[in-house]
C-alpha cells in the first residue's frame, strides 16, 4: 500500500485532493478515505499539504531507527500517532554508502530479534588486521579495533530491511521525494518540510511533466539527512546551534568505495583490514579499508580527510593508486568491480556536536555528527540518536514533555560516553602521521579516553587548502583497466542518473570566482576533489578556461559543498529520485 501511494502521489500530486473531494460512497473513499494521516489542507502556496505527527527527512539508519522506535512506543502505549519518512533516493538504500563493519549494539536494543527476523547481517568478523603501508611494503601494527561481535555488512541492504520493518509498524515511507525547504509558522517554529517541484526545465520554465511539490507538515520534524545535510546545515546556522554549546566547526573526510567480486580461493568471509600511510603523504590524514563480505564480495575503500593542504591532490586518483599496492593488487587480480560510490563523512566527533534540538524538531544521526573516528563506525551511534529522539518526540506529543529531553538523554547515553573517550584521536593527526599515531597510542593504551585535555581541530577544511604555487602538481598514472579505472567507467558502476533538463542543483553563488580565484590561485581544485568529474575547466571560443558543471554526474557526496576554498558552491537537492542507485554499498 505504501509503495502504491508513494508512486501515485509522485505521478499525481492532486491525488490527495481527489480523495478528499470524492463522493462519500465512492470506491475512492472506500479504499482511501479512512487514511487519517492523509487529511489535507490547501496551502497558501497552492501546494498540497499533508499532516503528520512526526515527519522524518532521510531513510537512513538514523531516520528509520527513529521511525521504528516511535511506532514501537505507540504500540506499547496503545496510541495512534502518524509517522512519515521522506527519502530523496529513488528507493530506500539507493543513496546509502558505508564501509561497513557493523556494531549491533543499537540494533540489539531496537529489534532484539533481528537474527530471527532475517536481517542481512550474516558475516561475523573473523580476523582484524591493521597495516602501515609504504609504497612497496605493509607493516603490521597492533590493532586498536575491537571488532569481536561485529559484522561485515552492506549498509544499503540493512536500511532496506529496516524500511520493511518500519512499514510493518505503519510508518509511511516516500522514496523519490527530495525535501528542499523548511516550513515555519509565524513564530519561527519548524512545522515540516516542502518537497521540490518536479518537471522544471533548465531555463526555469514548466515542462509538460511539471508536478508541484508537496508540504509535509509535522508536529515534530526530525532531520536525518546524513553528513552535510542541506536542511540540517541551514537549521544549525539559523538557530546558531553550534554556538549554543560552544561546539567547534565540523571536519570531514571523503570516502571512495568499490565492491568487488573476487576469486573464491582468495575470499575469506569476515576478514577485516585497515591501513594508514601510502598512498597519502604524511601530512594528509586518511586510510583504507578492505572487508571480505559474503558471496565472494570484498568491500574496498579509501578515506581522505578534507583538510588536506595540497590543491593538486586528487582523492579518486589516490584510490586508484592504492589498488596497485602489493598487499592489495593480488587479491583483486582476476576479479570484477560490481559497484562504485563516494560519500563524505563527519570526523569532528565530540567537539563538533551541535545542540541538536530546534523549535519544532531535532537533528539526528550523521546530520549532527556522531561518528566515532578511531572505531571508524557511526551507524550504531546514528541509530541510537534516532531512537533517543523518537522517545523524546513521543514524550512531547503524548506525555507533555519537550524535545530538550533528547539532548539531556543523549548526554546520559553510551553514545556520549563513547564519543567523549574518542575525542582526541582525530585532532592529534593535525600534526602529521607520526605524532598522530603517538598521541593515539597514549590515548588508547594508557589514558583510555580519560585525558584531562580536549584537543581542538585545525582550520575548517575549505580554509586548509593552500595556494597552488606552494605545491608541485601530482602526476598520477593512467588506469590499467584491470584494477584501476577512469572516472566515466566508475560512474557507470554507480548507476548515477539525473534528469538532464532541470535547474542545476550545484549552484555558484558568484559565477566569476572559479575563473578569477579558484583557477589562478588554487589551480582549479574542484576538478580534482570531486570523485565524479562534475567540475571541469574547458576552453571557450576565445580559448579562456571556464568552469563547466556536469551536474548529472553528481554522486551526492557533498565534497564540493565542503572543500571549495571560497565556499562558493552550494549543494542543493535535485529532483527526487536522481543520483546514485546503490544496491550493496
Amino acid at each position: 500500500m505504501q509503495r502504491f501511494l508513494s508512486k501515485t502521489l509522485k505521478q499525481n500530486p492532486n491525488f490527495i485532493k481527489s480523495i478528499k473531494d470524492a463522493p462519500p460512497n465512492s470506491l475512492t473513499q472506500f479504499l482511501f478515505g479512512g487514511l487519517r494521516n492523509y487529511s489535507t489542507s490547501e496551502a497558501p502556496s497552492n501546494r498540497e499539504s499533508i499532516d503528520y505527527d512526526v515527519v522524518i527527512v532521510g531513510a537512513g539508519p538514523a531516520g528509520l531507527s527513529a521511525a521504528i522506535r516511535f511506532k514501537q512506543m505507540c504500540v506499547e502505549k496503545n496510541v495512534d500517532l502518524s509517522v512519515c519518512v521522506v527519502e530523496k533516493g529513488a528507493e530506500v538504500g539507493a543513496h546509502i554508502l558505508s564501509g561497513n563493519v557493523f556494531e549491533p549494539r543499537a540494533l540489539d536494543e531496537l529489534i532484539p530479534q533481528w537474527k530471527q527476523q532475517q536481517a542481512p547481517i550474516t558475516v561475523p568478523v573473523t580476523s582484524d588486521k591493521f597495516l602501515l603501508l609504504t609504497k612497496k611494503h605493509a607493516f603490521s601494527l597492533p590493532s586498536p579495533f575491537d571488532n569481536k561481535g561485529n559484522y561485515v555488512i552492506s549498509l544499503s541492504q540493512l536500511v532496506r530491511w529496516m524500511g520493511s520493518k518500519a512499514e510493518e509498524l505503519g510508518v509511511e515511507i516516500y522514496p523519490g521525494f527530495a525535501a528542499s525547504e523548511i516550513l515555519y509558522d509565524a513564530s519561527g517554529n519548524v512545522i515540516g518540510i516542502g518537497t521540490n517541484d518536479m518537471g522544471i526545465a533548465k531555463d526555469g520554465s514548466k515542462k509538460e511533466t511539471f508536478q508541484r511539490g508537496v508540504e509535509l507538515k509535522g508536529r515534530i520534524t526530525l532531520l536525518a539527512e546524513g553528513c552535510r545535510g542541506s536542511l540540517s546545515e541551514k537549521i544549525i546556522r539559523d538557530y546558531k546551534l553550534r554556538e549554543k554549546v560552544q561546539a567547534q566547526h565540523q571536519t570531514y573526510a571523503l570516502g571512495i568505495k568499490e565492491v568487488w567480486e573476487i576469486d573464491e580461493t582468495k575470499h575469506k568471509p569476515g576478514a577485516v583490514f585497515h591501513t594508514l600511510g601510502w598512498p597519502l603523504d604524511n601530512k594528509t590524514y586518511g586510510g583504507s579499508f578492505l572487508y571480505h563480505m559474503q558471496d565472494r564480495q570484498v568491500s574496498l575503500g579509501l578515506v581522505v580527510a578534507l583538510d588536506y593542504k595540497n590543491p593538486f591532490l586528487n582523492p579518486y586518483e589516490e584510490f586508484q593508486k592504492l589498488k596497485h599496492h602489493p598487499a592489495i593488487m593480488p587479491l583483486l587480480e582476476g576479479g570484477t568491480v560490481l559497484q562504485y560510490g563516494a560519500r563524505t563523512l563527519n570526523e569532528g566527533g565530540f567537539q563538533s556536536i551541535p545542540h541538536p534540538v530546534f523549535p519544532g524538531g531535532a537533528i539526528i544521526g550523521c546530520s549532527a555528527g556522531f561518528l566515532n573516528v578511531p572505531k571508524i563506525k557511526g551507524t550504531h551511534t546514528a541509530m541510537k540518536s534516532g531512537m533517543l529522539a523518537a522517545e523524546s518526540a513521543f514524550g512531547a506529543l503524548h506525555e507533555g514533555s519537550n524535545m530538550e529531553t533528547y539532548w539531556d538523554n543523549l548526554k546520559k547515553s553510551w553514545v556520549w560516553e563513547e564519543l567523549r573517550k574518542a575525542r582526541n584521536y582525530r585532532p592529534a593527526f593535525e600534526y602529521g602521521l607520526v605524532p598522530g599515531l603517538a598521541v593515539s597510542a597514549v590515548e588508547h593504551y594508557i589514558l583510555k579516553g580519560r585525558s584531562p585535555l580536549t584537543l581542538k581541530h585545525g582550520k575548517p577544511d575549505h580554509e586548509a587548502t593552500e595556494p597552488a604555487n606552494l605545491h608541485t602538481p601530482i602526476a598520477y598514472p593512467k588506469p590499467d583497466g584491470l584494477v584501476s579505472f577512469d572516472v566515466p567507467t566508475s560512474l557507470y558502476r554507480s548507476n548515477t542518473n539525473h534528469e538532464h533538463d532541470q535547474p542545476a542543483h550545484l549552484r555558484l553563488q558568484d559565477k566569476k570566482i572559479p575563473e578569477l580565484v579558484n583557477l589562478p590561485k588554487y589551480a582549479g581544485p574542484e576538478s580534482r576533489y570531486c570523485p565524479a568529474r562534475v567540475y571541469e575547466y574547458v576552453p571557450n571560443e576565445e580559448g579562456q578556461q571556464k568552469l563547466h558543471i556536469n551536474a548529472q554526474n553528481c554522486l551526492h557526496c557533498k565534497a564540493c559543498d565542503i572543500k571549495d576554498p571560497e565556499q562558493n558552491i552550494k549543494w542543493t537537492v535535485p529532483e527526487g529520485g536522481g543520483g546514485p542507485k546503490y544496491s550493496f554499498l
